[in-house]
């Protein structure tokens, strides 16, 4: 059976499921029944849409989808007014349009304690958002139950010299601050990953440009809290929660949000014993030992950058797995490609049905060694433009002076990593090259392309290089 990635689709709002995962997915889609349609996937028959009507009916409902045109796609626009809104008639110091997953949300949409979350959303603050010098929060990770249910997790604008936006742990810890000039007037996406343990839990978040993907924000810690030891689950909330202690710090915003996506991972059903991975002879090598093994058809391989969202699967990394077995087995895979740089690898463990799983991620780091220097990657796959697009959009690349006449291959793959179309397939000199992908063209006995995510991967010698495109009908 064929299953999805975790990257968010951008065509559909639904909720999915397989053994390997669920997934719940997001989308404006156009005016009208805006809290029915977030409802119907963060919380069926509940209320996820946290707002201050109850003080302010006269403005209407305070999120709305409008069209944005950077995207050219309906978004989720969020309004939050200094006065009169406040805290759902509840506090009066702070004020909150919100939506949430809670307890009347699908089991798969909240964290407990040994599940694995991914998160992804898109969002863009507007060209002088005035943050407060106490707080402006547009994402929690929230934890429920217990004597302490504050947030595990907050990203938060505040107001400083010059305005910061801080990624903040424990309502207390500031892990990431960075300066919030980046965010404004642009779209931004965030992926998001969360395994939930009182102890020895794992936290990630990376932030990039959607219009040239440049790392923003970018932070991780494989030893972490992630939710208290009396706490009942953790949640998402996405939104403007923002405090009213110093209102001349604030003016009325609408902030903008759209591609969310929740997707739950299942535990392996097979047990790991260890999962390694060297530099040796120039390679990196990776080693890992089961203890036991149900229903295992094999192992693939993946990789990426640190700091870049997309995972993708090394070619001819496939190990066959033994099935059902309750003996201890070893494998071993060499990945002959990876550059010098920090890279992270992960099991993509596949069921004989076809289900899929994946490991926590390790990391690699590819260093000059005493013998030799791994080779620095020969070319540069740039940014395609533009993107999103409808319906070409051109994929530029360089292979520089010096490295003679090497062998290329660019093709665009779909989010499933099924080809779309080889665009070269040659030897090329040094120098700067460009193809035109059109979506409108694809190759004989495909009906045309779904608007979604896409990915040129050139292959130039050994080396690997890939980026995003967003096709959008």
């Amino acid at each position: 059976m064929h299953t999805k990635t975790w990257l968010s689709v951008l065509t559909f709002v639904a909720v999915v499921s397989t053994q390997g995962y669920a997934q719940a997915v997001l989308n404006a889609d156009g005016p009208g029944n805006t809290y029915e349609l977030i409802t119907s996937v963060l919380a069926p028959g509940g209320n996820p849409v946290e707002n201050p009507e109850c003080v302010h009916p006269e403005f209407g409902r305070h999120i709305a989808e409008v069209w944005d045109t950077d995207l050219s796609q309906y978004v989720f626009e969020f309004y939050s007014h200094v006065s009169p809104d406040n805290d759902r008639c509840i506090n009066f110091d702070r004020q909150r349009v919100e939506i949430k997953t809670y307890d009347a949300s699908p089991e798969s949409l909240i964290g407990t304690v040994g599940e694995t979350f991914i998160y992804t959303w898109r969002f863009k603050l507007p060209v002088g958002f005035q943050p407060s010098t106490h707080f402006t929060h547009i994402h929690q990770i929230k934890a429920v139950g217990g004597a302490d249910a504050d947030p595990i997790f907050t990203l938060t604008p505040r107001k400083s010299t010059p305005n910061k936006l801080e990624l903040i742990h424990d309502n207390t810890t500031k892990v990431a601050v960075v300066n919030l000039s980046s965010f404004l007037g642009a779209w931004v996406e965030c992926a998001e990953t969360v395994h939930v343990a009182s102890a020895g839990g794992s936290y990630s978040l990376t932030i990039k440009s959607v219009s040239d993907g440049a790392i923003l924000l970018s932070y991780s810690n494989a030893n972490i809290m992630t939710i208290r030891p009396d706490n009942d689950f953790i949640r998402p909330k996405w939104g403007i929660y923002r405090s009213l202690l110093a209102p001349s710090d604030l003016r009325d915003e609408a902030v903008r949000f759209n591609s969310f996506s929740i997707t739950e991972q299942s535990s392996l059903p097979v047990q790991l014993a260890s999962f390694t991975g060297a530099v040796v002879n120039n390679a990196v090598r990776l080693e890992w030992r089961t203890i036991s093994e149900v229903n295992n058809y094999g192992f693939h391989v993946e990789k990426r950058s640190i700091g870049v969202i997309e995972w993708w699967r090394v070619e001819n990394s496939f190990v066959a797995g033994h099935g059902t077995t309750n003996e201890p087995h070893s494998y071993s895979f060499v990945d002959s490609t990876a550059s010098r740089g920090s890279w992270q690898y992960r099991l993509k463990q596949v069921d004989l049905d076809g289900s899929i799983h994946f490991t926590e991620p390790i990391r690699v780091d590819v260093v000059a060694e005493a013998e030799g220097e791994v080779a620095p990657m020969r070319f540069e796959l740039h940014q395609n433009y533009p993107n999103p697009f409808n319906p070409t959009t051109t994929i530029r690349f360089t292979i520089p002076v010096g490295t003679g006449h090497v062998p290329s291959l660019l093709k665009v793959y779909d989010v499933l990593g099924k080809e779309v179309v080889t665009l070269v397939n040659e030897e090329l000199k040094p120098g700067s090259y460009e193809r035109v992908f059109d979506a409108s063209a694809v190759p004989a006995g495909m009906q045309g392309l779904a608007s979604g995510t896409y990915f040129s991967k050139l292959q130039s010698g050994s080396q690997v290089q890939i980026k995003k495109m967003l096709f959008v009908r």
